[in-house]
């Protein structure tokens, strides 16, 4: 995934329609951090059409680990879209996700990356 943050992203479908999704990454914005998230996705196909492959809309909720000076812990609530591919393993995603912070402070925070997603 490139964005805040860049690093990598790996999905494993439980079921048609919801999949667990996690990331690794580093933020490069103010402080430099590690950057460790998961998300429980939920994803509606009915809403765009293309002629191959599959474009759902998706959102959820999961949780954000920030190691950077001070340690910040929150809630994730994504929304995006993602391609995915017939017969493939990946897929292209386009993501924007309001964060909670809730330690070390309240505090409202936003991410937003695009990127191939792995399926496990």
């Amino acid at each position: 995934m490139v964005g805040d943050p860049t690093g990598i992203s790996g999905k494993v479908w439980l079921g048609p329609h919801t999949a667990l999704d996690a990331g690794v990454a580093w933020s490069f914005r103010d402080e430099s951090a590690f950057h460790l998230h998961g998300d429980y996705l939920f994803h509606n196909f009915g809403i765009f059409r293309v002629e191959k492959g599959i474009l759902p809309l998706y959102y959820g909720i999961g949780g954000r680990i920030k190691l950077e000076k001070d340690t910040r812990i929150g809630i994730r609530l994504p929304v995006g879209m993602n391609y995915l591919f017939e017969q493939s393993p990946v897929d292209l995603f386009l993501e924007v996700v309001p964060i909670l912070e809730l330690v070390p402070a309240t505090e409202l925070q936003f991410n937003a990356a695009i990127g191939v997603r792995y399926f496990f």
